[in-house]
């Protein structure tokens, strides 16, 4: 397996894509409206994570594109969680890939506490030997959903993936207490991006007498 021609488009759909994500974000600043989008990210999963996930599926390494779709993983993360449902409603607006799955964990959040909306795309990728149509999954969460799932995943690489119960129980009602802070500023919304035209306008004029 040539692990590097395999996930060179992956990359490439990597960089595409938080390169689009990152231009709508723009379009909003350039707009001066609240933009639903705060920050993206995105990797290649390792391929030692890649090799895991095949052997936890008993796939071989040879199918792993066919039937692992997180190989190319974007994050959108938004300030609100009402800015979760915008953000995807512009991608599935999109016309430059193709929505294949969506699971919504925020209104069915998981056993563990862990809340997100997950997208799976079909995304095509120009290579030298033409098209080539990959797999990506797109996470869009709040800020405070990122703080929590961040580390939780934490916990689980130290834990292999067998976190103790005691500290389970503690990371949902940390993740119930994110929530609860997640619907309180919500609910203080328009509040918060008042100010935050108050900042802009009071930065964009001292950059100007500057």
């Amino acid at each position: 397996m040539n692990w590097e021609v395999l996930l060179a488009p992956y990359a490439q759909a990597v960089d595409e894509l938080k390169v689009k994500l990152r231009g709508m974000r723009k379009q909003y600043e350039n707009e001066s409206s609240h933009s639903p989008i705060e920050f993206v990210t995105g990797r290649v999963k390792p391929i030692s994570s890649i090799i895991d996930k095949a052997r936890r599926k008993g796939l071989p390494i040879d199918q792993v594109e066919n039937e692992i779709q997180d190989i190319a993983g974007l994050r959108v993360v938004c300030q609100f969680v009402d800015d979760i449902y915008a953000v995807v409603e512009m991608l599935r607006n999109r016309k430059d890939f193709i929505i294949l799955e969506e699971k919504d964990y925020i209104s069915d959040k998981k056993e563990s506490g862990y809340r997100s909306y997950h997208m799976i795309i079909h995304y095509p990728v120009e290579t030298i030997k033409g098209e080539k149509m990959l797999s990506a999954e797109v996470q869009i969460r709040t800020l405070a959903m990122n703080f929590w799932a961040t580390n939780e995943h934490s916990l689980n690489y130290k834990y292999s993936g067998q976190i103790p119960v005691e500290i389970q129980s503690r990371l949902k009602r940390a993740a119930e207490a994110a929530f609860r802070l997640d619907e309180e500023m919500s609910a203080i919304r328009h509040e918060v991006q008042e100010a935050q035209k108050i900042f802009r306008k009071k930065k964009e004029r001292d950059n100007r007498e500057t």
